[in-house]
C-alpha cells in the first residue's frame, strides 16, 4: 500500500514539474518568436510566478495533465488484464460515449440557436477589385477604418481583404502589459526607439498598407491581466507618478514608431479615465513631448459612457476620439428605425461636445456582433459559452451599421470610424455560427464596403437636397 501511494506521489510531482516546465517552455517559446532576449523572457515569467491568475494557470494544467495520464494508465492496465476487446469496450461506453453525447447537445444547441432566415442579396459590384484604395479619404476626410491582428504572416491577403471592401485606414494596436489596477508599472521597452520583435512586424505591415495607398491610425492598448484600464487607480501622488513615467515611456516608444513609419494618426492613449482626470498637467506635457517627436495628427480615444468634457486636454489633440459602444434599444431583433432612434440623443450630446471645442468627432473603436441583443450593450464581450443562450442574427449587426451609416455618415463633424474588429483568418464556411465583432462574410461587411465604397461629400449633398424638398 505504502509502495503504491510513492508511486502515486512521485507521478504526481513528475507532472507537476512537467507543467511548470510546459509553461515556462511556451512562455519563453513567444518572446524567442517575437524578437525578444532570453533574458528578458526570463524576467518576465519571473514576474509571471508572482501573479495570481497565472498560478492557478498552472496548476489546472497540472490537473489536466493528472487527468490524462491516469486515464491513459486505467485503460492501458485493463487492456494488459482483459485484452484488447474489454480496453476498447470499456473506452466506448466509459468515454467516448458520454463525449460524443455532450459534444453531440452542444453542437445541436449552438446549430439551433444559430439558424437565422435572414435573405440578404450580397452586391458584389460595390467591391474594390483594383488592389489599390481609392482614397476617398482626400476627398471628404472620412475615416474608413477598421482594428486588425495578426501581422506576422500573409499580409497580402488580409490587405487585400480590406481593400475589397473599401477600407482605408488600418488601426494597428500594441498591447501595453499590466498586472492590474493596482501594479505601478507597465512592460515597459528597455531603450526608447529600440525595436523589438513586434515593432519590426509592426513597421513592416505599416509599408505594406502604405504600399497599396492607405492609412494608418497607430492606437497602444493597455491590457491589464486583471481588471481594467479605465479603473486604474492608486492611493499617493508618488504612485500615480510611477505610474505615468511607465506609460509615457511606451508612448514615446511608439510616437518614435509612429514617425519612422509615417503612421498618419497617433492614439495616445485608450479609455484611461481615472488617469485623464487625476493627472491632466501630465498628459498635457506628455502630448507636448509627443509633438516633438510624431509629426501626424492625434486623438485620444475615450470611453462612451465617460464625462468628456475634457477643456485643454481635447484642444491639444485633433480629433475628440469616442469608443462608441453607446446603447441603442432596449429589445433584441430591432428594426432598422429603432436602432436610429436611438442614435438620435447621443448625436445631439456628440455634436454639443464637437461644436463646444470646435473639433471634430472620430469614433476610435465602434462594433456589434451578430447577435440579436448586440444593439442593447454592444460593449458586452462573448463568452465560451455564449452560443448556448444567445441567439445570432447577422441581420441585427447588419442594420447596426446600416443605421450607423444613416445616422452620422453625413454629418460634418463626424469623421468616420474604427471597427472592431476584422478577423483575417477567417473562413467563410464557419461564419453561419460566428456570433463575434467581426463582419467578415457576414451582410454586414457588404453594407459596409457599400458606404466605405463613395463619397460622404456626395452623400452629404444628397441628404441636404432631400432636407431641403421635404421642409417646403
Amino acid at each position: 500500500m505504502k509502495s503504491l501511494l510513492r508511486k502515486e506521489v512521485i507521478t504526481a510531482v513528475i507532472l507537476y514539474a512537467f507543467a511548470w516546465l510546459f509553461s515556462f517552455g511556451f512562455v519563453m517559446y513567444q518572446f524567442i518568436s517575437n524578437g525578444d532576449s532570453f533574458s528578458e523572457g526570463l524576467t518576465f515569467f519571473i514576474d509571471f510566478l508572482q501573479k495570481r491568475n497565472p498560478l492557478i494557470g498552472i496548476h489546472l494544467l497540472f490537473l489536466i495533465f493528472y487527468v490524462l495520464f491516469i486515464t491513459i494508465r486505467y485503460f492501458y492496465r485493463v487492456h494488459r488484464k482483459k485484452g484488447v476487446k474489454s480496453a476498447v469496450l470499456q473506452f466506448a461506453f466509459r468515454l467516448l460515449l458520454p463525449f460524443i453525447l455532450l459534444s453531440s447537445t452542444y453542437s445541436y444547441i449552438i446549430d439551433r440557436n444559430s439558424t437565422e432566415n435572414y435573405n440578404y442579396q450580397w452586391d458584389h459590384s460595390i467591391e474594390n477589385n483594383a488592389n489599390y484604395s481609392n482614397d476617398f479619404y482626400k476627398e471628404d476626410q472620412k475615416h474608413r477604418g477598421v482594428h486588425v491582428f495578426g501581422w506576422r504572416n500573409k499580409r497580402d491577403k488580409t490587405i487585400k481583404s480590406l481593400l475589397k471592401s473599401n477600407v482605408e485606414w488600418v488601426a494597428i494596436v500594441p498591447f501595453i502589459y499590466q498586472d492590474n489596477e493596482q501594479t505601478k508599472t507597465m512592460r515597459t521597452p528597455e531603450t526608447i526607439g529600440k525595436w523589438r520583435g513586434n515593432d519590426s512586424i509592426f513597421i513592416e505591415a505599416i509599408k505594406d498598407i502604405h504600399n497599396k495607398g492607405m492609412h494608418v491610425m497607430f492606437k497602444p492598448h493597455l491590457w491589464l491581466g486583471d481588471g481594467w484600464r479605465s479603473n486604474v487607480n492608486f492611493n499617493t501622488e508618488e504612485d500615480w507618478d510611477t505610474w505615468f513615467q511607465s506609460y509615457r515611456k511606451n508612448m514615446l516608444h511608439y510616437a518614435t514608431l509612429a514617425e519612422i513609419s509615417k503612421s498618419e494618426l497617433l492614439c495616445v492613449g485608450t479609455e484611461l479615465r481615472t488617469s485623464i482626470k487625476q493627472q491632466p498637467e501630465a498628459w498635457l506635457l506628455l502630448i507636448k513631448e509627443i509633438k516633438a517627436i510624431y509629426s501626424g495628427k492625434l486623438t485620444y480615444a475615450a470611453n462612451w459612457d465617460d464625462e468628456n468634457d475634457l477643456g485643454e486636454f481635447w484642444n491639444a489633440l485633433d480629433y475628440i476620439g469616442i469608443q462608441a459602444y453607446f446603447p441603442l434599444t432596449e429589445h433584441k431583433k430591432p428594426v432598422l428605425d429603432t436602432i436610429k432612434a436611438g442614435w438620435q440623443k447621443h448625436i445631439r450630446s456628440l455634436e454639443r461636445l464637437s461644436e463646444k471645442y470646435n473639433k471634430p468627432i472620430l469614433f476610435t473603436e465602434i462594433g456589434y456582433k451578430s447577435e440579436a441583443s448586440a444593439t442593447i450593450k454592444p460593449w458586452l464581450w462573448d463568452t465560451l459559452y455564449s452560443g448556448l443562450s444567445k441567439e445570432k442574427s447577422d441581420e441585427t449587426q447588419q442594420l447596426a451599421y446600416q443605421a450607423l451609416f444613416e445616422s452620422l455618415w453625413h454629418k460634418e463633424w463626424f469623421k468616420g470610424f474604427y471597427i472592431w474588429q476584422w478577423h483575417s483568418h477567417s473562413k467563410q464556411e464557419n461564419t453561419y455560427k460566428n456570433m463575434d465583432f467581426t463582419p467578415r462574410f457576414k451582410p454586414a461587411e457588404n453594407t459596409i464596403a457599400k458606404w466605405f465604397g463613395k463619397s460622404a461629400k456626395k452623400e452629404t449633398s444628397i441628404y441636404d437636397d432631400f432636407k431641403i424638398k421635404h421642409s417646403n
